[in-house]
């Protein structure tokens, strides 16, 4: 292989690299748009003594990464690159679940001395999401072994 070669391929690899951080940006951005937009209208129908617009973002998230994670994984009914799964998985997702906001509001409902609310935020929050998760994984594995188009 000619050292020009190599170069280019290396240059290449960058290109590459740089548009992974692109498309997980861009995941991000739209990912934190719909969290906005979806944590507002809970709010606006249920309010904002609870964090129920953070609790089903976290569910809804959980089900979406589980499912995708499954359905396009290595034994998936789907195969989809590695930029794909980043662009979804740790764009959109990452940009829309919202862990740090459930710490925060843990914390300042703790803080608050609400301390029945924040246990059972942190308790529900743990285990709807581990059951979405794992029903989003469920529907995905159910789609990958049904004969079909």
């Amino acid at each position: 292989m000619l050292l020009s070669q190599v170069n280019l391929s290396a240059r290449k690899r960058r290109v590459a690299i740089v548009w992974n951080y692109i498309w997980v940006m861009i995941g991000s951005a739209l990912g934190g748009g719909a969290r906005y937009w979806f944590s507002g209208f809970v709010a606006e129908r249920i309010g904002e003594t609870f964090p129920w617009g953070t609790l089903f973002i976290n569910i809804i998230g959980s089900l979406v990464i589980g499912f995708f994670a499954t359905v396009t994984g290595p034994d998936g009914r789907y195969l989809v690159g590695t930029t794909a799964r980043q662009f979804v998985m740790v764009g959109i997702c990452g940009g829309y679940t919202t862990f740090s906001s459930f710490s925060l509001q843990t914390l300042n409902l703790a803080r608050d001395g609400e301390w029945f609310r924040a246990s059972a935020y942190i308790v529900s929050s743990v285990v709807f999401c581990l059951l979405a998760v794992w029903l989003g994984h469920v529907a995905a594995a159910v789609l990958n072994q049904s004969r079909g188009v």
